[in-house]
This record gives C-alpha cells, structure tokens and sequence, in this order.
C-alpha cells in the first residue's frame, strides 16, 4: 500500500475515533426522519393488520410505530417513505 494512502487511512481512523469519543464533531450529519405510520396508514385507507401485513411487520410492530414507541429503520422505513410519497405505485408493486 502506498504510505500516502496508509497515512490517510489512519488519519480518518483516529479522526473517526475522536468523533466517537465526542472529542470532535462530525464534518456533516444525515437525520432521515420516518413518515408517521400511523398517518400513512390512515391516508392509504386499509387496517391495522392489513398494513402490517404489507408492510411485512407484525401488528405489534406497526402498533409500536403508530404511538411513537419505536421508530422504522432501515428496509422497513425507507418502504413507509415510498408509500407516504407514492402510494399507488407502492401498492402496486407491493402486489405484483
């Protein structure tokens, strides 16, 4: 490995960790907020158990989200913003 690249690499390491440790702010952050499942739920029109279904969660899952117990990551948030955007192609994709 080139000793440029090597030195770069461990300059982000110790920069990563000082960041941790909180001894450095982050040059940015990205918050990416969940659509309330609560109110897309209610603006598509269907059930408890029938969004959950779709949403491929159980209902305690869904019912966690709608009063804000927990919140949608990953997969699951990201198909709650396509459906809070569009939800006709979602629904049709979904049941394709």
């Amino acid at each position: 490995m080139d000793k440029t690249l090597f030195e770069d690499l461990v300059s982000s390491l110790q920069e990563a960790k000082a960041i941790t440790k909180g001894k450095a702010a982050p040059s940015r952050r990205f918050v990416l907020e969940a659509p309330d499942a609560k109110a897309v739920r209610e603006r598509i029109g269907l059930s408890q158990s029938e969004f959950a279904r779709l949403m491929r969660v159980s209902v305690k899952t869904l019912q966690n989200w709608e009063q804000h117990r927990r919140n949608p990551t990953g997969p699951a948030a990201a198909l709650l913003k396509i459906m809070s955007t569009a939800p006709e192609v979602a629904l049709k994709s979904l049941h394709a």
